[in-house]
């Protein structure tokens, strides 16, 4: 149903639960390298129960070959702090790559940079970030309540 994209993932645990998260919502979840764990990792299985191995991961060497083996029309989108427009204030449609960045650092500028129309955020207040699986559930789950309420 969608694409969930992390960029230079580093803490296993969080990986593992997104991949339950994408084994849930029918999407595949896009691995870019470099990783901060091995895909063998037992925290990323254990996180990931015994249904990692049902999950459809896809590995990547860099963004540029993941966003160059798609079609021209596919869309990504960013998820960063360092926007005004808040996730839900977008129009999610089906088959849309929802980009997210390392644990610590967030997204590189250099992808920030080369796509300002396709930042989004989700606002909070008293916080600087959220654990990386918190911040993909919510914005997954706002694009598959999007999607299913726009049939």
């Amino acid at each position: 149903m969608f694409n969930v994209v992390l960029v230079e993932p580093e803490i296993p645990p969080n990986t593992g639960n997104i991949g339950r998260l994408c084994l849930a919502t029918g999407s595949t979840l896009h691995l870019v390298k470099p990783l901060g764990f091995s895909i063998d990792d037992r925290t990323l299985k254990r996180a990931g129960l015994d249904y990692w191995k049902e999950v459809d991961v896809q590995l990547w060497d860099s963004f540029e070959n993941l966003r160059r083996s798609r079609e021209s029309g596919a869309r990504f989108l960013f998820l960063t702090t360092k926007s005004k427009r808040a996730y839900y204030d977008v129009p999610f449609r089906a088959g849309d790559f929802l980009v997210f960045g390392r644990e610590t650092k967030g997204l590189p500028e250099s992808l920030l940079a080369a796509y300002p129309d396709d930042l989004l955020t989700i606002p909070m207040r008293g916080t600087r970030s959220l654990n990386l699986a918190t911040a993909v559930g919510i914005v997954l789950f706002e694009a598959i309540r999007q999607v299913r309420h726009s049939r």
